[in-house]
């Protein structure tokens, strides 16, 4: 398994460890928040976080998948994407519409969690394995299974709802191991103003105007587009901003370039077979 370590903001009190081999946050003991290691560490090595919990290994932002990428051990972050439902619920979904990943039509906004419960996940075929349809996982149920144990990447896709997935993470004391991710800074911005760890992602479009320099005091990991040019992931990389990682990256050869230009981690729908193939610079 790789180590699985927390996060940390500069300017954040200290606290404890949180015990070995816990299995779930422990949410009625605010005096010790969920941290795998106690804060000042820093990740090392290359970290490959399996987006959408591994979408070309597993079904994409399902429970199942997500758990089962966590078995294997060569993720050291599971991301997920989390949309709003009509109720204020927080679910995990990546598109704006159920047609795609499930079996049902429509708009995921305009869904309640009753309707919720009629959704399932329908896994694509050319998955290795044998997978079940499921519903897709709330982001408490995400939190709750993971927290603590895993370091989680929460790709916020309705900004409106930051001010309830703040409260989900703060109430189960894991803010030192979830990073709220989205495509603004200036979501990242009010996120870190929260107590949040925050994370940005750029296409390679946006990259070529960025500042990534300007963002160094609330971005805790910038994730730039694979297919940007040299120079362009170098002033990420120079920006002074903890951790730079590429995304989406699903092949060796642009896992080793995004690598050598300088990135310390990888976003990848396939992270069993870059993770176990050899991919320190």
């Amino acid at each position: 398994m790789v180590p699985l370590i927390a996060l940390t903001l500069a300017t954040a009190p200290a606290a404890p460890a949180a015990p070995a081999g816990r299995t779930g946050p422990s949410v009625a003991a605010p005096e010790a928040p969920s941290e795998v290691v106690p804060r000042g560490a820093r990740l090392t090595g290359t970290t490959f976080t399996a987006h959408r919990g591994g979408a070309l290994e597993v079904p994409e932002n399902s429970m199942q998948g997500m758990i089962a990428t966590q078995q294997r051990g060569y993720a050291r972050v599971l991301d997920a994407d989390i949309r709003q439902l009509r109720d204020g619920t927080l679910v995990a979904m990546h598109d704006a519409t159920l047609d795609r990943t499930t079996d049902k039509h429509g708009k995921v906004s305009a869904l309640d969690w009753k309707d919720w419960q009629k959704v399932r996940i329908v896994p694509k075929r050319s998955l290795p394995g044998h997978w079940r349809r499921e519903r897709p996982p709330a982001a408490r149920e995400i939190l709750d299974r993971f927290g603590g144990d895993t370091l989680l990447m929460l790709e916020l896709k309705d900004s409106e709802g930051l001010s309830r997935l703040a409260r989900l993470i703060r109430d189960r004391h894991l803010t030192r191991s979830v990073l709220v991710e989205s495509n603004d800074p200036q979501v990242a911005e009010k996120a870190h103003k929260m107590g949040l760890l925050t994370a940005v992602w750029r296409s390679a479009r946006q990259l070529a105007h960025d500042q990534p320099k300007e963002w160094q005091d609330f971005v805790t990991m910038l994730s730039v587009d694979h297919r940007a040019p040299a120079r362009h992931v170098r002033k990420a990389v120079e920006s002074g901003i903890t951790y730079v990682w590429s995304h989406t990256v699903n092949t060796e050869k642009t896992r080793d370039r995004m690598l050598k230009l300088g990135c310390d981690g990888i976003v990848t729908d396939r992270p069993g077979s870059l993770a176990l193939t050899g991919a320190e610079p």
